[in-house]
């Protein structure tokens, strides 16, 4: 799903306006994989909000395969994975799912199981326990297959690994780019680690402080897997570091 995205600007009145994203033009093509960094209260989160029709822009448009927001989101093409994996703890990790497939993708999407995806994120085993059993990790892979399973075109991700620990955190981004790259749906990618971004996307978006608005935008042409102590992959950390570093001092 290409995502086209025209003179987007948002403001929230809280009660005084306050300017979120100022004037934002940006085409990603279908298939891209996009991580987008920037100072905290930049807009990153606002940008995924507006992308889910969770927010009404103040001005500008964004077009999902010449689709609005709601109508994508109302055709079962974009799917959420934020921070929390908001499972429902009344449901069983195999009743989580299976509700998400229900309710979330289209019978002409229907081209998992539950089990398939379970098996997919290493839970199959799992299947009868309930979240709060689960660790923080293993929770996050149960929201990684209710992702998967809706066969979305669009996968709109808020810093869902940030709370876990440095080595789940790796372990889950390697997984997340195995699920992505066989049927390689349009992944945006909400982060604050440099590092994360540079391993996992194809491309890397630098937002500036508030309001945001790109400042840097990064094509990331290395190879996976991508080792962090080759030449190719330090220089361009630099370069991403710098630009952000631009970014945060704008804001001070």
């Amino acid at each position: 799903m290409k995502v086209e995205i025209t003179a987007l600007s948002h403001i929230f009145f809280t009660p005084q306006p306050l300017p979120a994203l100022q004037n934002l033009n940006l085409y990603i093509p279908s298939g891209q994989f996009v991580a987008i960094i920037g100072p905290s209260g930049c807009g990153k989160s606002t940008l995924l909000r507006l992308i889910a029709s969770l927010l009404q822009p103040t001005s500008g448009s964004i077009r999902l395969d010449g689709k609005t927001p709601a109508e994508a989101n109302a055709a079962r093409q974009v799917a959420w994975l934020a921070q929390s994996p908001a499972l429902l703890p009344w449901l069983t990790v195999e009743g989580n799912i299976a509700l998400a497939r229900k309710l979330l993708a289209t019978q002409l999407n229907h081209q998992m199981s539950v089990r398939q995806a379970l098996a997919r994120v290493g839970l199959e085993q799992f299947a009868g326990a309930y979240p709060f059993t689960l660790s923080g990790g293993m929770q996050q892979r149960l929201a990684l297959a209710r992702l998967l399973i809706q066969n979305a075109g669009l996968w709109l991700m808020d810093e869902p690994f940030a709370a876990l620990d440095e080595i789940t955190r790796e372990q889950l981004a390697s997984m997340l780019l195995d699920l992505w790259q066989p049927a390689q749906p349009t992944v945006l990618w909400v982060t604050h680690n440099i590092y994360e971004a540079l391993r996992l996307a194809e491309r890397v978006i630098v937002l500036s402080s508030a309001p945001g608005q790109i400042v840097a935008d990064f094509r990331i042409d290395l190879p996976h897997p991508r080792r962090e102590d080759r030449a190719d992959f330090q220089d361009l950390l630099g370069e991403v570091r710098t630009a952000l570093n631009q970014a945060v001092e704008a804001t001070v």
